[in-house]
């Protein structure tokens, strides 16, 4: 029996055009040329004046929060359903996480939710683009303006979402990217912190590349990272998002195609949004959250007996036991971020994806 997997990338012959134009010139580390050619066509999706690529997006993460110099006591507000990078960031930064609920259509975080959770130790917001929609990012971001709070946004899952016309990406004090194989933009391994600020910028370089003396090089005042991208990612990277255009529009045909085969089953399960927040959904991932945790067993038993692999929604950060492990109960309910960590889960979308296929896992999916 041939096994669907969650996710298949597109990989063409640009792709292996572009890697192989790096492996003749020899620009493999992460010092080559290549990599600020990655880091331009970067800025050209979210409009920064500052790019630095790095290895993944869980370092992008640390390095904002680096930049951000918090201290212990200080706090920045979190969503609950994310990925742990999220909660990691902020814990290493030494600042402490306030855990807040999302939208349960939406899976994004809210600006009352923001605004409920501020108090005078609140000194960033970081904000995540979960799953292809925005969270509300604009009023967010003139919220913390107001408020003379740090916004981190974390668009790893948002290459190329718009809202009201202005790029994910673009809104954060400092943003980051993912660039994980799963993305509509990969490098295999990669991400990227994006700024305005010339001070940031010029923090994080310097971070990035375990801290160098200026003057005398293997002269350290403090410890940094090695947290370089290669050559070759960046070669990757690059002709990835030439097609990003295509490949959302490829994705958000298969989600629209998934949401006619499975309207009429609004009594099992709910269908993601189309569109939220000033933005059209771009279906990173098509997720699916069902009534109850049993139902969710019993589809996902049926689907991987079938050979269709799925992934369950992010384990909400409160019930992450480093999380019980460290900090008191949260101080706000979260009941729809801990519906959707039980319920829901996300169903193949990708290059191996064909009408057929779609077919056949709805088929399995509503037996």
């Amino acid at each position: 029996m041939e096994s669907i997997p969650v996710f298949s990338p597109w990989i063409d012959q640009d792709d292996i055009d572009s890697v192989t134009r790096a492996l003749s010139l020899g620009w493999i580390s992460g010092t080559s040329p290549i990599v600020g050619e990655f880091e331009t066509a970067i800025s050209s999706i979210c409009r920064r004046k500052y790019v630095a690529a790095v290895a993944n997006g869980s370092v992008a993460l640390d390095l904002a929060f680096e930049a951000l110099n918090l201290a212990p006591g200080d706090e920045v507000i979190v969503p609950n359903f994310t990925i742990i990078s999220c909660l990691a960031a902020v814990i290493r930064s030494g600042a402490t996480p306030i855990l807040v609920d999302v939208d349960f259509f939406t899976w994004n975080m809210r600006l009352q939710d923001v605004r409920n959770a501020l108090t005078e130790r609140t000194k960033a917001v970081l904000v995540v683009h979960t799953y292809g929609l925005p969270a509300q990012v604009e009023q967010i971001a003139e919220f913390c303006k107001e408020k003379n709070l740090f916004l981190v946004e974390d668009a790893a899952e948002a290459h190329g979402i718009n809202v009201h016309g202005k790029p994910c990406g673009s809104f954060g004090d400092i943003s980051t990217f993912s660039f994980y194989a799963n993305k509509h933009v990969t490098s295999g391994e990669g991400g990227a912190v994006c700024t305005d600020s010339k001070d940031t910028y010029e923090r994080i370089l310097k971070m990035r590349n375990l801290a160098f003396g200026k003057l005398k090089r293997f002269e350290h005042e403090e410890l940094g990272w090695n947290y370089r991208i290669s050559g070759l990612a960046s070669a990757l990277g690059i002709s990835q998002i030439k097609k990003l255009p295509s490949t959302i529009g490829i994705k958000q045909s298969q989600g629209h195609r998934y949401n006619e085969l499975l309207s009429n089953y609004a009594n099992i399960f709910t269908l993601p949004a189309k569109e939220a927040n000033g933005s059209k959904n771009n279906f990173w991932v098509y997720g699916i959250v069902f009534q109850n945790e049993k139902s969710r067993t019993r589809a996902v038993t049926r689907l991987i007996d079938k050979g269709i692999e799925t992934r369950p929604f992010f384990h909400p950060l409160s019930e992450q036991p480093v999380f019980k492990k460290h900090f008191s109960k949260p101080h706000f309910p979260l009941l729809n971020s801990l519906k959707l960590g039980k319920r829901g889960i996300y169903l193949p979308t990708g290059s191996h994806v064909t009408e057929s296929i779609q077919n056949k896992i709805v088929e399995v999916l509503i037996t």
